[in-house]
């Protein structure tokens, strides 16, 4: 099993390692404080993990928060200590010879999701679900912008987003706001062709790929990953059927567009074309 597993991921970053030397010059590029922004430290067990949102990024850190002595099992910490806790250092936080020491000394891995299921699944946590930031600050400039004869209500608040709207603003190159990390490329947040991960898990197979992580990194025997649904728990996952649904409700066009808007995660962690 561990052998299959191992060649699992040596595909998985030759793969990668080949999409970036066809598609980017970049790999001479020094690495910032801002390409390292989004990678999480545990200096334990000496471990860096990029955070994708979407591709089980609250039970990550729960892991790493364990595995840093600061809980005693995932089980007992709650999603806004994960969240807004501080607990876990951010490798930007660092001076570059921190920065240096740990890309060149530490595990480096990051976990991935089919880039359209993680983009309906962002949409239905931000949009679906009341929330006093991604209404206000995405939702009103959505609607006001795309809408046609909006209501004073839904410009005020900026909630009932529906999701060929957000589809419109994420397309535009003009947006109204910006980028936000839960739709953005992995390729952006993680740099992977400037940094070279050790490991690439995929959301697809999440307690495999965890489980045989926290092996190689020689976590307790006890620690394993946790399976529970981190945030609106009763409801379903995100699958490729739910995924499906929302996808339908858009033009033919603006589904091409979105794929070519993710073409590199595609291509680099090699899903097939929806």
């Amino acid at each position: 099993k561990w052998k299959s597993l191992y060649q699992i991921q040596g595909e998985r970053k030759r793969i990668m390692r080949e999409t970036c030397s066809k598609y980017k010059s970049n790999n001479r590029r020094i690495i910032t404080p801002y390409h390292v922004s989004r990678i999480f430290v545990e200096d334990k067990y000496r471990v860096l993990y990029c955070e994708v949102p979407k591709a089980g990024c609250s039970n990550w850190k729960r892991v790493l928060m364990v595995l840093n002595g600061l809980a005693s099992s995932t089980k007992d910490i709650q999603h806004n200590t994960v969240h807004y806790g501080n607990y876990l250092k951010r490798l930007d936080g660092f001076d570059q010879k921190g920065i240096y020491h740990r890309l060149n000394t530490y595990t480096k891995m990051l976990f991935i999701r089919e880039p359209f299921e993680k983009l309906v699944s962002a949409f239905r946590d931000k949009f679906e679900h009341p929330n006093n930031y991604y209404h206000p600050v995405f939702g009103k400039a959505i609607i006001s912008r795309y809408r046609v004869n909006a209501t004073k209500e839904a410009l005020r608040t900026g909630s009932g987003v529906k999701f060929k709207e957000f589809i419109q603003y994420l397309l535009d190159v003009h947006r109204p706001v910006g980028m936000d990390i839960h739709w953005d490329h992995v390729n952006r947040l993680c740099s992977p062709c400037l940094i070279d991960y050790d490991f690439v898990g995929k959301f697809e197979s999440m307690e495999e790929d965890a489980n045989f992580f926290l092996h190689l990194i020689g976590a307790p025997r006890n620690l394993t990953f946790p399976k529970f649904k981190d945030r609106h728990s009763n409801e379903e996952r995100t699958t490729t059927k739910i995924t499906q649904r929302y996808f339908a409700q858009l033009s033919p066009s603006q589904r091409q567009q979105s794929y070519d808007f993710y073409y590199m995660d595609y291509l680099m962690f090699n899903y097939s074309k929806p």
